[in-house]
């Protein structure tokens, strides 16, 4: 018997409720997604042909009414079955599983990708509201011989005032790579050097993790994760290898404005900073409770058990952020200081259709070794900040006092 379109429709729905996946929204699970044709063998000959009459009659009966009856041009049958699935998911009252068409996907995934047109340089305003300057290691910017600190005073003769937003000023160091498109820069030094470069743009492959000695506290190593990746674990161990080389006494840990990422490797960082008898996570789903214990990675060769740890976190620290500050948070192995952070304690998974739209589906809920529930409330810091109105980075001052305290300097 021919099934009906309505029919191939909730098929459709249903198989590709089945496809595998990777966490999203805070979340990744690395490995590719099988596509539909892989699964329509199996799946075709357990879904009866007249399933969708049996289970969804009414979607079919409205469906026909409206084909025969309604005044104006019906949108086309992708448009319909997209309306089909994001009512279906509606129907959950859940903000985080929801569909998105094929073109938004893959613009999802270029953005995953970590690529930009720019200079390879990480735009700072210290506490004092200067735009510092710290290049990105063998980028364009290093390698034209801009140090960690210097001071941004002009782009292209444009002067950069104290009151520039900060993402105005990330926005001017980049642009489309094509021949001689790039940006000139006068930059100075706390010497009172200065110095003019011109710079053009390549494609810049964000590093998951940037590391320094800090001017202002020579004695502290600063440490931020912008996301965790694949290499986030062989990057943390350069930053550590690096920061032991410097003697520093304390980390300041930055995860502030970070999404999140791979799931893995969260617990890898967790791992590298707490001893081995302690738990990172915990997590719930429809098949029971799991908890996360330690999972030190190879590619870390030394942890980082010895110093005295601060983690600063935001609004923006999400998901795989936020359990790695609730697991040393949770542990007592660092103090929180900044913003209350954005409260993604659920997992999503990216389902991805058969013609590349991708379904996210909310899947279980994880909770730090406390086991506090903090899905839409998110963690507290043990210092509680008001962000500075001029976009000072008073955060990172309050950071520097708080370490310097622990080892009494």
């Amino acid at each position: 018997m021919r099934s009906s379109p309505g029919a191939g429709l909730l098929r459709g729905i249903l198989i590709g409720v089945l496809l595998g996946a990777v966490f999203t929204a805070g979340f990744v699970v690395r490995g590719a997604i099988p596509s539909l044709a892989a699964h329509e063998a199996v799946i075709g000959e357990n879904l009866p042909a007249n399933s969708s009459a049996e289970q969804f009659p009414l979607l079919l009966e409205a469906k026909a009414l409206i084909e025969e009856h309604y005044l104006r041009p019906l949108p086309n049958q992708t448009t319909l079955q997209y309306g089909a699935v994001r009512g279906f998911l509606g129907t959950l009252q859940d903000r985080l599983t929801y569909f998105i068409e094929p073109a938004v996907a893959a613009s999802e995934s270029n953005v995953l990708a970590g690529e930009y047109g720019g200079i390879g340089v990480q735009v700072r305003r210290d506490e004092a509201g200067k735009f510092r300057l710290y290049p990105f290691r063998e980028g364009p910017s290093a390698r034209a011989g801009l140090l960690d600190g210097d001071i941004l005073f002009k782009v292209n003769d444009q002067e950069i005032a104290p009151e520039t937003p900060q993402d105005a000023a990330d926005q001017l160091l980049r642009g489309e790579v094509k021949a001689d498109s790039g940006v000139k820069l006068l930059v100075g030094r706390d010497s009172g050097e200065t110095l003019e470069r011109f710079i053009l743009f390549e494609t810049i492959e964000v590093p998951s993790v940037v590391w320094r000695v800090l001017a202002e506290a020579p004695e502290l190593g600063y440490i931020q994760i912008l996301r965790f990746t694949s290499r986030t674990p062989e990057e943390l161990n350069d930053a550590f290898e690096d920061l032991r080389a410097a003697a520093v006494k304390g980390i300041a840990l930055d995860m502030r404005n970070n999404p999140g990422g791979l799931l893995l490797e969260s617990i890898q960082v967790a791992s590298a900073f707490l001893p081995d008898d302690k738990i990172i996570l915990i997590e719930r789903n429809k098949s029971g409770e799991k908890q996360y214990a330690i999972n030190n990675s190879d590619k870390i060769s030394q942890k980082m058990l010895d110093l005295p740890l601060v983690v600063l976190v935001n609004k923006g620290s999400a998901s795989a952020a936020e359990l790695v500050a609730g697991a040393l948070k949770d542990n007592g192995r660092a103090l929180l200081v900044g913003q209350q952070t954005f409260g993604k304690w659920s997992i999503q998974l990216i389902f991805q259709l058969s013609d590349k739209s991708s379904l996210h589906v909310t899947t279980g809920e994880f909770y730090p070794p406390s086991r506090a529930q903090l899905d839409g409330i998110g963690l507290t810091p043990d210092i509680l900040m008001i962000p500075d109105q001029n976009g000072r980075d008073v955060e990172l001052g309050e950071t520097i006092r708080a370490l310097r305290k622990q080892i009494g300097s």
